[in-house]
C-alpha cells in the first residue's frame, strides 16, 4: 500500500463525512420558486426536518414537520439514508485510522492491518452511496413537481443542501476508491513471482542438478 494513497483518500473520506454533517441539518434542501409569480411576499424552504418561511421584512418562522409518518415516503427515506450515512462514515474513519500504515496500532500483524483498510474503503463507498440515493431522490421529486402542470401545491427548486449533499458523496466515494484499490495493489505485490516457490528459488542448472539429484540418487545420471 502507499502512505501518500492512504492519507489522500482518508482526507477525501473525512471531508465527505463532515460534509454529510453539514448537509443534513441544512434547511435549504428545497425552496419555494419565484417563477411566475409578480409579486413574493413570502419564501418558502424546507429540509428532511422542518419548514421555514421567511417575509419580505426578513422575519423567518420555522415549524418541524408534526408526524412522521404523514410525511412523504421520499422524505422518509431520505431521513434513514442520511443517518446511515453519518453511522457508515464514522465507522469507516475509525477503520481507516487503524488501517493506515502511519498508524501504530495492529503494526504486528500487516495482513489484518490492509484489510482493515480495505474495509474502510469500502465504508467510504457505501457512506457516498447513501448519501447520492437520498439527495437524488429528493431532487428527482422536486424536480417532477415543479414541472408537473397540474401539481396543486407549491413549487419549489433545488437547495444548496442537495448540491452539498452530491459533493459530499463523490468526495467519500472518490476517497473509499482509492483506499480500496491501493490495498489490492499492495496485496498484488506481496505474492511470490513464478519461478519461486516456497523458499526455493532456481536460478541456474547447477541448482537445477543438485535438486534432482537429491530426489533421485545418483544413478539417474550415467
Amino acid at each position: 500500500m502507499d502512505p501518500i494513497v492512504e492519507v489522500v483518500a482518508f482526507i477525501l473520506g473525512f471531508i465527505g463525512w463532515v460534509m454529510v454533517g453539514v448537509a443534513l441539518p441544512n434547511r435549504y434542501w428545497r425552496s419555494s420558486t419565484v417563477d411566475g409569480n409578480v409579486i413574493t411576499t413570502s419564501t418558502i424552504y424546507e429540509n428532511l426536518w422542518m419548514s421555514c418561511a421567511t417575509d419580505s421584512t426578513g422575519v423567518h418562522n420555522c415549524r418541524e414537520f408534526p408526524s412522521l409518518l404523514a410525511l412523504s415516503g421520499y422524505v422518509q427515506a431520505s431521513r434513514a439514508l442520511m443517518i446511515c450515512s453519518i453511522v457508515l462514515g464514522t465507522f469507516g474513519l475509525v477503520a481507516a485510522l487503524i488501517g493506515m500504515q502511519c498508524s501504530k496500532a495492529a503494526d504486528d500483524n500487516p495482513i489484518l492491518k490492509g484489510r482493515i483498510a480495505g474495509t474502510a474503503g469500502v465504508l467510504f463507498m457505501l457512506q457516498g452511496l447513501c448519501t447520492m440515493i437520498a439527495v437524488s431522490w429528493y431532487a428527482f421529486n422536486i424536480t417532477q413537481e415543479f414541472f408537473d402542470p397540474f401539481h396543486p401545491g407549491i413549487r419549489y427548486e433545488i437547495g444548496e443542501g442537495l448540491y452539498i449533499g452530491w459533493c459530499s458523496a463523490v468526495l467519500a466515494i472518490a476517497g473509499g476508491a482509492c483506499l480500496t484499490c491501493s490495498c489490492r495493489i499492495g496485496r498484488e505485490e506481496n505474492y511470490p513471482m513464478p519461478y519461486q516457490t516456497r523458499g526455493t528459488v532456481y536460478s541456474g542448472p547447477a541448482q537445477t542438478r543438485s535438486v534432482a539429484a537429491s530426489t533421485y540418487g545418483r544413478n539417474a545420471y550415467v
